[in-house]
């Protein structure tokens, strides 16, 4: 469980004694305010993924990297805290601060974050203001130009070394592998309304892991077989799907819009079709992350630390997730309940383009709340208000496993998913989180 660091730039005083500078030119850095940078950041890069309409995998992409290059820069002022370099896979040592130089390890935060997150965005306008903002405050904070200058220049340097190690994740290649498919063997899936639009990265499971061995490593979660049969086990999972939509009470309405996070809704008016964008899964879920950290007054090293292992349990858990929804192949509730149910029947909420089983929201939300909770503890209560700007009413919770928990219930209430998915999805969740924290020293 967290309790915040209480370093208070230590180094700084020693590095400023060898340069032979005055105590009274020097400020100790409130640590636990300057968390409000951390947070800024991500609350900025969040509108960024938004905007871009990003895929919740690839929104999972740009959350890592972004954070991972901010926590390095920031790492170096406080020796409680250790590099992911050698932790994470294919990431090997980053550069480091230079002897007898003096550095505001914030500015090289605010910076390498930003670079790196410009690297992972289109709409880098946005990423670029929130970096003039933020370093415009800190300079004048500073006031000695050669420091803030050098600090920059330390941050670029991790982002460049952030950068070039991220080039090499096999992205850029998945961009142009061919389309999925859809079978014509009953029982697999195929593009759903209203769009019908193509399956959502169907080569996500080809991308390196950052912390898991591989993406087969948690993906082993075998479906239900498909039968047509009314007294099959499937038609059963179906038809439970298709009373629960029908029968739904006002709450689980509410629920099931509540933890939506579908990155581009399809809204019809007459006979125009446009999107409406919120966040993604993983995106609610990062907000979360800063709600916990602000709850707790963690300081900047917690807060990063926070939000970049939620980062990458998300990261990892959305390639593990489509390891498995693109090796089972199955039918969404939607497609089957119109073929062998009721073929006027809907979901309440609209079904994403990718393959069923297992169940993303409920595996990242397991994941992330599974972090949260190995970082906070298991009774950590916090009212949830990260999606009233998408008109939906604050929720509160006892705990990160009972958020989890609803968010996977929303996926049946929505009727996009079969019980199977949910319950193996969180799981799947579970067993990625717990990897991710275990085999990730952030503390010395």
């Amino acid at each position: 469980m967290y309790r915040s660091a209480k370093y208070v730039g230590g180094l700084w005083v020693i590095i400023c004694l060898l340069s032979s500078c005055k105590p009274s030119e020097r400020k100790e850095i409130d640590w636990k305010s300057s968390a409000r940078y951390v947070h800024e950041l991500n609350e900025q890069l969040s509108e960024a993924i938004i905007q871009d309409g990003f895929t919740p995998p690839v929104a999972s992409r740009s959350y890592a990297y972004a954070n991972i290059a901010g926590y390095e820069a920031l790492q170096p002022a406080s020796p409680d805290y250790r590099s992911l370099a050698g932790q994470i896979n294919g990431l090997e040592q980053l550069p480091q601060p230079e002897a007898g130089k003096i550095y505001d390890f914030r500015v090289s935060m605010v910076r390498a974050f930003c670079r790196m997150g410009v690297e992972v965005v289109y709409r880098d306008h946005i990423l670029d203001k929130v970096e003039e903002k933020l370093l415009t405050e800190l300079k004048a904070e500073i006031v000695d130009e050669k420091i803030y200058n050098e600090s920059v220049e330390f941050g670029d340097k991790i982002a460049a070394g952030i950068k070039e190690w991220a080039s090499k994740d096999n992205y850029k290649q998945t961009r142009t592998m061919p389309r999925f498919q859809p079978s014509k063997i009953p029982g697999k899936w195929v593009p759903t309304p209203p769009s019908y639009g193509d399956a959502i990265e169907p080569h996500w499971m080809k991308m390196r892991t950052l912390v898991l061995d591989s993406a087969r490593q948690f993906a082993n979660y075998p479906c239900e077989v498909f039968s047509t049969d009314k007294n099959s086990a499937f038609y059963g999972l179906a038809n439970h799907v298709y009373e629960a939509v029908n029968h739904l009470t006002d709450e689980e309405k509410i629920i099931a819009r509540f933890w939506d996070c579908n990155p581009q809704v399809t809204v019809s008016r007459a006979h125009l079709m446009g999107v409406k964008r919120q966040l993604t899964p993983g995106g609610h879920w990062m907000g979360i992350a800063g709600t916990a950290a602000r709850y707790a007054d963690a300081d900047a090293f917690a807060t990063s630390e926070t939000y970049t292992r939620v980062a990458i349990g998300l990261y990892d858990t959305f390639i593990s997730v489509w390891a498995t929804k693109y090796q089972t192949d199955l039918i969404r509730p939607e497609t089957y309940i119109n073929l062998y149910i009721d073929p006027d029947w809907r979901p309440f909420l609209e079904t994403p383009m990718f393959p069923e089983h297992t169940s993303g929201h409920s595996a990242i939300s397991r994941s992330s709340s599974t972090v949260l909770t190995l970082l906070y503890g298991e009774n950590f209560a916090y009212v949830d208000s990260v999606n009233v700007p998408f008109n939906n009413p604050a929720r509160t919770y006892g705990s990160f496993y009972q958020a989890s928990d609803e968010a996977a219930m929303s996926r049946v209430f929505g009727g996009i998913h079969y019980e199977p998915a949910r319950i193996l999805g969180i799981q799947q969740g579970s067993a990625v989180g717990n990897w991710t924290f275990e085999h990730l020293k952030f503390k010395n």
